[in-house]
């Protein structure tokens, strides 16, 4: 199924990225190719499995969160909770969160083909992640009542989609609708 496929690696070349590239060294070094379910869970650091453990990436969500403040997307802040202090990341770069929203809602209203096929891989791929982080519903917020109903039903179809299906279809997208059908279970 396309959950459990496996993940193979097709090229090792450097990226650019040290995180991407140091998932590209630990998929290559698995003597087993692992599933995407897996993978999703070592890279989130979500696993619990000792014998894999040395394929996690370790402080994930920190080294994310430093990247952005990088960037200039984000900002770090400490706050206090009564006995202790927490780092947070807020929102620094208001402007291009706004970017990607709007480029979000125009893909599925004023931009949408009703087909996975013929839809942009990157805007499939932001839908899907939306959706599994949770944020989806945020992103339409602020449409009109009747614009979010209409963009709300449509990516609920399309995340509706059978990823077996819809993997099957479109060479080049098979990984998103793995990832979808990984965080549908």
């Amino acid at each position: 199924s396309c959950c459990s496929s496996q993940v193979l690696l097709k090229s090792d070349a450097p990226t650019g990225d040290v995180l991407l590239d140091e998932t590209l060294r630990h998929i290559k070094a698995t003597e087993t190719a692992e599933t995407v379910q897996t993978w999703i869970e070592l890279l989130t650091g979500e696993t619990w499995n000792p014998f894999k453990l040395q394929y996690q990436l370790r402080n994930v969500r920190e080294r994310l969160a430093k990247a952005l403040v990088e960037k200039g997307i984000l900002t770090t802040e400490k706050q206090n909770f009564l006995l202790f202090d927490m780092t947070t990341h807020p929102v620094s770069n208001t402007s291009e969160k706004q970017r990607l929203v709007k480029k979000l809602q125009e893909s599925v209203l004023e931009r949408w083909v009703n087909d996975p096929q013929r839809m942009e891989r990157r805007t499939l791929a932001l839908l899907v992640l939306a959706h599994a982080s949770d944020v989806l519903e945020n992103v339409f917020a602020s449409l009109a009542d009747e614009k979010y109903d209409v963009a709300m039903n449509r990516t609920k179809d399309l995340l509706d989609m059978d990823p077996e299906v819809e993997a099957a279809k479109a060479k080049g997208t098979e990984m998103i609708w793995a990832v979808l059908a990984a965080f549908n279970k």
